[in-house]
C-alpha cells in the first residue's frame, strides 16, 4: 500500500511540474519546428511525427535525456553541476536554442521554489532539462519517470506548435502523442545506463532550421 501512495504521490508531482500551465513558458518556444514548417518540410500529421521522432532517436530529446540524467546522478552523489550545466548551454547548437532552454531552465527553478522545491544552486543560465533533473533529484522522484514526463511535455509542446503552424488538428496531435508514445517509453527505460558518453546528434536538419530561425521575418515563436 505505501509503494502505491508513493508512486500516486510522485504522479501528481509529475502531473503539476511538468504541466501545460508550470509558468515556464514553453507555448512561445517551436523548437524551429517554425522554420521548417515555413521551408516545407512539415507539411502534415505523417512529417511532424517523423520529424519529432527523429528529435527523440537522435537529436535534442536524446540529448536532453542524458543531461536530464546526469543531473539526477550528481544530486544524489552530492557531484558538483557546474560543469555539466556548462556542457549543456554548450551544446545547444544556436543562440535561440540556448535562449530557449536556458530561459526555460531558470523559470523552472523559479517555479519549482515556489511549490516548494529547493534548487541547491543558484543560476539564470542553467539547461531545462538540467533544471528538471535537479528538482527531480531534490524532491527523489524516480528517474525514469521522470524521464518519460520530461519526454512526454518535452513533445507535446512542440506537437501543440505544429497544430498551430501545419496547421493540424486535435486528432492530429492526439495520433502523434500516441505514435510516439513507444519511443518516449523505451528511452526512459535506458535512463539507468546512459552517461555522457551517449551524448550526440543526427537531427542536422532541425539544427538548421533552429539556426535559420533566427532571420525568419514573419514568426510566431521566439524559436
Amino acid at each position: 500500500m505505501k509503494e502505491k501512495e508513493a508512486n500516486t504521490s510522485q504522479l501528481l508531482q509529475l502531473m503539476t511540474l511538468l504541466s501545460p500551465f508550470f509558468p515556464v513558458g514553453s507555448f512561445a518556444y517551436s523548437h524551429g519546428i517554425e522554420q521548417s514548417v515555413h521551408d516545407g518540410l512539415i507539411t502534415c500529421c505523417a512529417d511532424m511525427e517523423i520529424w519529432l521522432r527523429g528529435l527523440l532517436q537522435k537529436g535534442t530529446g536524446w540529448n536532453d535525456t542524458v543531461f536530464l540524467i546526469q543531473a539526477w546522478r550528481n544530486v544524489k552523489t552530492g557531484t558538483d553541476i557546474t560543469e555539466l550545466g556548462q556542457l549543456a548551454c554548450a551544446m545547444s547548437g544556436s543562440s535561440e536554442r540556448e535562449m530557449e532552454t536556458c530561459m526555460q531552465g531558470w523559470a523552472f527553478l523559479k517555479a519549482a521554489a515556489d511549490y516548494g522545491a529547493e534548487c541547491p544552486i543558484h543560476s539564470e543560465k542553467l539547461a531545462y532539462p538540467i533544471a528538471v533533473g535537479i528538482i527531480g533529484a531534490e524532491m527523489d522522484i524516480e528517474l525514469e519517470a521522470l524521464v518519460a514526463a520530461y519526454l512526454h511535455s518535452f513533445i507535446s509542446n512542440l506537437v501543440q506548435a505544429g497544430i498551430r503552424l501545419v496547421p493540424l488538428g486535435q486528432k492530429d496531435g492526439v495520433k502523434i502523442m500516441h505514435a510516439l508514445e513507444n519511443d518516449i517509453r523505451r528511452l526512459s527505460q535506458q535512463a539507468r545506463h546512459l552517461t555522457l558518453t551517449d551524448l550526440g546528434s543526427a537531427a542536422i536538419m532541425s539544427d538548421i532550421c533552429a539556426m535559420r530561425h533566427e532571420t525568419l521575418y514573419t514568426r510566431i515563436f521566439r524559436s
